[in-house]
């Protein structure tokens, strides 16, 4: 599966911004999706991801309750809502897909190119 990032910006503290990432491919609803950030100078980590159906979703604790992963099988989209957004939120942010919840929150086993989050304070 190819995957492409979109939705970034600039951004004040406390504000919102959603990305999308458009997958190709039939075999989109059989994917595990998932959303990394690699902020400046920082390893790439784990953001939040979901299952096929997106009825079962996973966060980092730094997010949780701050960010909404969703998916749009039908238009072979997922989606990241990111309220409350923290200078600390910046970074690339890059969506990936992969066959398992392991894999998804690990190694995923596809990647989009990466869209730039930057929240002022």
């Amino acid at each position: 599966v190819q995957l492409q990032a979109s939705g970034g910006g600039l951004v004040q503290a406390g504000g919102f911004l959603r990305l999308s990432c458009a997958a190709s491919g039939r075999t989109f609803v059989s994917y595990y999706m998932g959303w990394f950030r690699q902020a400046p100078g920082k390893e790439r980590e784990f953001v939040a991801a979901l299952s096929w159906s997106g009825s079962n979703t996973y966060y980092a604790d730094s997010v949780k309750g701050r960010f909404t992963i969703s998916r749009d099988n039908a238009k072979n989209t997922v989606y990241l809502q990111m309220d409350s957004l923290k200078p600390e939120d910046t970074a690339v942010y890059y969506c990936a897909a992969a066959r398992t919840i392991v894999e998804v929150r690990t190694t995923p086993a596809s990647w989009g190119q990466g869209t730039l989050v930057t929240v002022s304070s």
